[in-house]
């Protein structure tokens, strides 16, 4: 059973991470529009009614505001937190059938396990994912502040992680945001920079990682080249064998063997 993931764009301006065991797909938020959304899916050869389920991060905009019209228009399930809800149930009203998940609790939809994790976000109750299928696993992190025991062994031993790298701490600094935003985005509840990143590779269990791929990087607070470097310093390996998610093209679908 073929297991392989792909990105539909990774950023603030919109996220969405394809995730896909046999016959079960399934996506992971969605900040895009129907029409941007439906364009986005072409790209990697499928449609919104190839889609299983969306699985929810948090109520942020660039990672839920397309999640209610898309589930609405074609009858998908939607998975969040009982938080995520509370902070979204305006829109969330729309959608045919929503499910709560448990942060500690793994749940099934079709041929993918998913194993929620939570994470220090300013956000309601927010989580990230590992997902299982095959007997591999893909690490999802972004959108967290720092970095806690409990991600660190939940993403340990996965085949596939795809890791926030959102800025470079001396970028953020000098970088044109107003002193409140600077606070927030490297606050610890705000997001992971570079040097926290590869921290997290330090720390985990890397023996069985087969791609790594940099997401959610700041257009104004960071560059694919400093988060490779970072990342690759911390693995031991060149800054080719790391990847990384562009805010507009994502990346394509990457096979997990």
């Amino acid at each position: 059973m073929p297991f392989r993931f792909a990105s539909l764009g990774s950023g603030s301006e919109g996220n969405g991470l394809l995730v896909e065991a046999g016959a079960t797909r399934v996506l992971m938020d969605c900040g895009f529009s129907l029409a941007e959304t439906r364009a986005r899916l072409a790209r990697l050869g499928l449609a919104p009614e190839d889609l299983d389920a969306v699985i929810v991060t948090h109520e942020h905009s660039d990672h839920i505001g397309g999640v209610a019209r898309l589930a609405a228009k074609h009858e998908l399930p939607v998975w969040c937190t009982h938080g995520t809800w509370i902070n979204w149930r305006a829109q969330a009203d729309v959608v045919p059938w929503l499910e709560t998940i448990d942060p500690h609790r793994p749940f099934t939809v079709g041929e993918l396990e998913i194993q929620p994790f939570a994470v220090p976000h300013d956000a309601r109750e927010p989580v990230q994912f590992v997902f299982r299928g095959s007997g591999k696993m893909l690490g999802v992190l972004t959108d967290a502040g720092h970095i806690t025991p409990h991600i660190a062994a939940m993403l340990g031993g996965v085949q596939a992680l795809v890791l926030e790298c959102n800025h470079d701490a001396d970028m953020l600094a000098r970088g044109p945001y107003p002193p409140s935003l600077k606070r927030r985005v490297g606050g610890r509840y705000g997001h992971l920079e570079n040097g926290q990143a590869a921290a997290l590779l330090k720390r985990m269990d890397v023996s069985g990682l087969r791609h790594v791929i940099a997401a959610h990087l700041s257009q104004k607070n960071n560059t694919p080249e400093l988060a490779k470097a970072a990342l690759a310093q911390a693995l031991n390996c060149g800054t080719e064998w790391i990847e990384v998610a562009c805010q507009d093209g994502g990346f394509d679908w990457r096979l997990i063997e």
